[in-house]
C-alpha cells in the first residue's frame, strides 16, 4: 500500500482542485469514488497516476514522496509560427488566409509550398514590425458584436500559451480548424477553455496539446462602413431612455 505521504498528497490535490471525491473519481475514470484510495485500501493504479500527470500536470515522483516538484510541464509545446513567411528581399510580409484556405490551414501548417498559393503583403506602419503577422478571415458569428462574418483579423505570432491575456482576442489554430475565440486559463487546471463573444455559443475545453499555433488580434479589416448606421444606433438609445425616464416618471406620480 501506498505510504501516507503519498495518500496525503492525493489528497491535499483533490481538496485543491475543489472536487469531491465522487468528483474527482468520475474525473480519473474510477468507479463510486476516491475514498478508498484516500484510506489506503486501495492502490493507486497507475492508470489514475497517468490521468494525474495528463490532466493536471502533477508530477509522480512528488506524488510518491520522491521530488519537491509538484508539477511537470508536459505542455512545453509551442505555438510559435510554423512558418515564417517572407517576400522576394527575404523580408517578412502578412499571408492572408481566406475562409476556404482556413479549411487546408491546420493539415498545411508546416508545408512552406503551401503558403505561397496565398495572397501576401506588407504593412508598412510601425504597428506591424518586429513581430510576425498573419491575415484570417472570420467565419461565422460566434465572436459577434466585435466580429462580422467575412472580415479579416490581422494577428501577431506568439510563443507561448502563458503569453495570453484573458482580455485578448486569438486566432487558435487546433488540430482540426482554425477559430477566432478568447482564451481562458483555469487556475490548478490543466485545460484551456475557449470563450465565443456571442453567447448562444457556449464555452469548452481543450487540452494545451491541441493547438499548434496562437495569433494574438491586433487589428481587423472592415468593410461596409456606414457613417450613419452608430449616430442612428446612439439616437435610438437616447430615445428610449427618455421614453423610460417618462415612464418611470408616470408611475412615481
Amino acid at each position: 500500500m501506498e505510504n501516507e505521504l503519498t495518500l496525503k498528497r492525493f489528497t491535499d490535490i483533490r481538496r485543491d482542485l475543489g472536487h469531491t471525491q465522487a468528483e474527482f473519481a468520475k474525473l480519473l475514470g474510477i468507479s463510486n469514488t476516491t475514498a478508498d484510495i484516500e484510506r489506503g485500501r486501495t492502490k493507486l493504479s497507475g492508470r489514475v497516476v497517468a490521468e494525474l500527470l495528463k490532466q493536471f500536470n502533477i508530477n509522480p515522483l512528488w506524488l510518491f514522496g520522491e521530488s519537491d516538484d509538484k508539477h511537470l510541464d508536459t505542455n512545453k509545446t509551442s505555438v510559435i509560427p510554423k512558418v515564417v513567411t517572407v517576400d522576394s528581399e527575404d523580408r517578412d510580409n502578412m499571408v492572408l488566409v481566406n475562409a476556404k484556405a482556413a479549411a487546408g490551414y491546420p493539415q498545411n501548417i508546416a508545408d512552406t509550398s503551401w503558403y505561397q498559393q496565398l495572397p501576401a503583403f506588407d504593412m508598412p506602419i510601425p504597428e506591424f514590425r518586429n513581430a510576425t503577422y498573419r491575415g484570417f478571415q472570420v467565419e461565422g458569428d460566434s465572436m459577434l458584436p466585435n466580429l462580422q462574418p467575412g472580415e479579416w483579423v490581422l494577428a501577431k505570432g506568439i510563443e507561448h500559451i502563458d503569453h495570453v491575456s484573458a482580455n485578448k482576442m486569438y486566432v487558435v489554430v487546433l488540430q482540426d480548424s482554425v477559430m477566432v475565440k478568447k482564451i481562458e486559463k483555469k487556475p490548478n487546471s490543466n485545460n484551456i477553455t475557449l470563450v465565443s463573444l456571442n453567447e448562444t455559443y457556449p464555452p469548452y475545453d481543450i487540452k494545451p496539446f491541441q493547438i499548434q499555433e496562437i495569433w494574438e488580434v491586433s487589428s481587423k479589416l472592415t468593410f461596409n462602413v456606414d457613417a450613419t448606421t452608430e449616430k442612428g444606433l446612439l439616437r435610438q438609445l437616447q430615445e428610449s431612455m427618455e421614453e423610460l425616464k417618462k415612464q418611470v416618471g408616470q408611475v412615481k406620480n
